[in-house]
């Protein structure tokens, strides 16, 4: 694990060390602005979000019975859907790769 703790801003409290970690490094690879800085705290809560949905599922399994005695899909499941493609889509944002990536077309 590499030392990054002398580079910008340090990584807000509540992300977990994974996210802490990666925080650390964008900050020494990248130069962000102030916009920028918003946008990788999302990302990284939305990491972190995912992580959190896929721990409960991998416990609490991905069905669970309602009061009609009928399978229903755990809420975690769209919890780590929609925070996996939140994270996607703000990292495509960020551009961290420095490549110009296709946009998604626009809408009407």
């Amino acid at each position: 694990m590499e030392n990054y703790k002398n580079y910008g801003p340090q990584p807000p409290a509540h992300l977990s060390d994974e996210m802490k970690e990666w925080w650390r490094s964008v900050i020494a690879d990248f130069e962000l602005d102030a916009h920028h800085l918003k946008l990788l705290k999302l990302a990284c809560e939305s990491y972190d979000r995912a992580e959190q949905a896929r721990a409960v599922l991998s416990i609490a399994g991905t069905v669970f019975v309602d009061r009609f005695n009928q399978p229903r899909a755990r809420p975690e499941i769209k919890i780590e859907n929609d925070s996996r493609i939140m994270f996607a889509r703000l990292l495509r944002e960020l551009n961290l790769a420095g490549a110009d990536l296709p946009r998604p077309p626009g809408l009407r």
